[in-house]
């Protein structure tokens, strides 16, 4: 069903050498983050409840115990090179452009693919990886002009990181230069939640 994604997942295993160049910045060990203050349950976004009407099987509605990623030097690896391999493989374009839509929240199976798409591709990388779920949460953020755009959070034992396709360096989610919004529960990836302080969520997200 999702051909882009074990093509990929193959890919990355035969390229994991050349991949580790893309990172020239060394890494000696785990960086360490903080985590973001949750508020209260918010609206979701209106591409996630598209995606999971096009895609029932991923969207289960069930109650998870929250679980986080060990950061260890060689998990930080894996996961920069999924972000690089995908920000490199991944042509980006609108989606007005793509699907002649608004938004629409999708895996980018043609090799395209806005914002959102980058981020569902590399959270269902790192699931087949055998990262937990409950750990990779899409995250609704604003930019500094004031447009939605997404990133992949992705929550350690050392603190929240963020997966972005707008760089190929996993960082810290206070080194983002984004205003976050929302992102999903880790309980309940059907429930959003709001990442204080509160602000007003954009309709849309956007690249």
């Amino acid at each position: 069903m999702l051909g882009i994604v074990s093509k990929a997942v193959v890919a990355l295993g035969m390229a994991g050498a050349a991949l580790i160049a893309v990172n020239a910045k060394s890494f000696a060990g785990p960086e360490t983050a903080s985590f973001a203050t949750l508020g209260a349950e918010t609206s979701v976004p209106y591409g996630w409840v598209d995606f999971c009407q096009r895609y029932r099987g991923e969207c289960q509605n069930d109650e998870t115990a929250a679980q986080e990623v060990e950061l260890t030097a060689a998990v930080y690896r894996k996961i920069a090179r999924i972000n690089a391999w995908v920000n490199q493989n991944i042509d980006p374009i609108a989606d007005a452009d793509h699907w002649g839509a608004v938004d629409q929240w999708d895996y980018p199976s043609d090799g395209k693919g806005d914002c959102e798409d980058f981020a569902l591709l590399k959270r269902r990388m790192l699931i087949e990886e055998g990262f937990p779920r409950q750990a990779l949460l899409l995250t609704v953020v604003k930019e500094k002009n004031g447009d939605g755009h997404s990133v992949l959070t992705v929550k350690t034992n050392r603190g929240e990181f963020v997966l972005d396709n707008l760089s190929n360096e996993m960082r810290p989610w206070t080194r983002a230069p984004y205003r976050f919004v929302k992102r999903q529960s880790q309980q309940n990836q059907n429930a959003w939640v709001a990442i204080s302080p509160a602000t007003s969520a954009p309709l849309y997200v956007s690249r």
